[in-house]
């Protein structure tokens, strides 16, 4: 098989890079083009995201890309990003405005508000999704209370992928996964509810073409070929929303597995052939977001490492001497004996202006010893975060029946030798950490899958289980 090249564009919270994947027939080799930060905007009270200055990275790798290869043709394009979270747009193709962060406080009590319209338990039947604030259908329900003629003036509302695709190829489409996060997305029809867009006073059209994964989007623009001196590279409508992506990624030869997408968030679920929505579902708070080939990702989201982001931000600021090298901060767990733990999900935790008084504020709370030193709090972090590990993996096993016997840890995360250990020792059952770059080459399996290079995920798994190294950590009972 003649040797292809794919590009990936992911793009997590707050930063992002572009990959460029080489693809021999048997295994992927993945080397990163650029790397880019972009942190949240504060504007007039609230959080956005600057998407013309993530549209223009795009355009610099791609430009990057073409004079790399040289005489060798690019294949493809991807884009996945995080969920949610939307940008607006003119009938004319330009931006309505700046994209709403997720993580911004206007949302703040809708839930309660939006259920006056529609119940929770209704809206639950429907989606099968977690009730977080942030979620689209909120998200949206909130700006229709504060800035209706954004909604109303606006001619396109696109998921943030979705958008960075529009912005290359000016095809406007709706991308199945990343859709199925904004709990709008009925699961038994495909589609966006008509019910709950009714709720919003929206019309469907403003949303996109409805595509899976695999499809193709369009072609580079006349414009963007001419910047980037590429030709008309198709853009493939990948996972978009990068969890999807990740899971595709999974190394695993079988079913009997859970995986646990662990970064600034945490995502642990199990794939599933259909929607799992019952009273267990309801009752925990799970969710059911699209995967490939007609697969529901039934998860729960976890606060993630972001508790511990925050912490080290805030360490310099109390302590002195603290290591800047994140694996040094990480082994400073061992040297404490602090048995504390917190509720990684607790609203406290959400959008603190301090996070390390957040922590002492639950443990005082909770009748608890308050961490003192960095070692206490990062040993408090993580084994919290284990501990809720397993509370969400028992969760999951009283709503569906299927057989797990070990845990897939999939991103950043896994290279943190020891919430993985904390991790299997609280689940009893292996982890297998890795590969970290799964949110990458899911989205590269599937652009291979879109050029005809593999069939379907079974394919997909074995060209991931040839790509990754893995490190398996099994359950000692010594780290508590």
């Amino acid at each position: 098989m003649k040797t292809s090249y794919h590009l990936a564009v992911d793009l997590g919270a707050t930063s992002g890079r572009t990959i460029l994947a080489t693809y021999n027939g048997k295994n992927v080799e993945m080397k990163e083009m650029t790397r880019f930060k972009y942190p949240m905007l504060p504007i007039a009270g609230h959080l956005f995201w600057n998407l013309p200055f993530l549209y223009q990275e795009i355009l610099k790798a791609l430009k990057l890309t073409g004079e790399k290869l040289g005489s060798e043709k690019l294949s493809s394009i991807g884009i996945d990003t995080w969920g949610c979270d939307v940008a607006y747009f003119y009938k004319d193709g330009s931006l309505a405005g700046l994209p709403y962060c997720y993580r911004d406080s206007h949302t703040e009590g809708v839930i309660e508000r939006f259920s006056f319209r529609m119940s929770k338990d209704t809206l639950y039947e429907k989606t099968g999704i977690q009730f977080m604030d942030f979620n689209t259908v909120f998200q949206l329900f909130t700006i229709k209370e504060n800035n209706p003629e954004l909604i109303e003036t606006c001619d396109k509302i696109l998921f943030i992928p979705d958008a960075l695709s529009y912005m290359l190829t000016g095809k406007a489409v709706m991308e199945y996964t990343v859709a199925s996060t904004s709990q709008m997305l009925n699961p038994k029809t495909g589609d966006l509810d008509e019910e709950i867009l009714n709720v919003l006073g929206i019309s469907r059209d403003k949303f996109g073409t409805s595509v899976k994964p695999g499809e193709v989007i369009g072609l580079l623009t006349k414009e963007v070929q001419e910047y980037t001196g590429l030709n008309g590279i198709p853009v493939i409508a990948v996972a978009g929303h990068d969890t999807a992506s990740a899971v595709i990624a999974v190394p695993t030869p079988d079913e009997d597995y859970a995986y646990l997408s662990c970064g600034t968030w945490s995502l642990l679920g199990i794939e599933s052939p259909n929607a799992i929505i019952n009273e267990k579902s309801r009752e925990f708070n799970f969710t059911n977001e699209g995967g490939i080939d007609g697969t529901t990702r039934f998860l729960k989201n976890i606060c993630g490492l972001w508790i511990f982001e925050r912490c080290r931000e805030e360490f310099p600021g109390k302590f002195k001497d603290v290591p800047e090298n994140i694996s040094e901060l990480a082994a400073l767990c061992e040297q404490s004996d602090c048995n504390s733990i917190i509720n990684p999900d607790h609203t406290l935790f959400a959008h603190p202006s301090n996070m390390m008084k957040s922590i002492e504020t639950y443990c005082e709370d909770t009748n608890q010893k308050v961490p003192q030193t960095p070692a206490d709090y990062i040993r408090v972090i993580y084994r919290s975060l284990a501990k809720r590990y397993k509370e969400v993996l028992d969760g999951l096993k009283e709503c569906d029946s299927k057989n797990v016997k070990r845990l897939h840890v999939i991103g950043g995360g896994s290279l943190n030798q020891y919430i993985m250990q904390y991790a299997a020792d609280e689940l009893g059952i292996p982890v297998v950490a890795g590969p970290t770059e799964s949110t990458a080459l899911g989205n590269i399996l599937v652009q291979l899958q879109a050029c005809g290079k593999v069939e379907n995920l079974s394919e997909m798994r074995k060209v991931a289980i040839a790509s990754t190294n893995t490190k398996t950590y099994n359950p000692q009972n010594n780290c508590n």
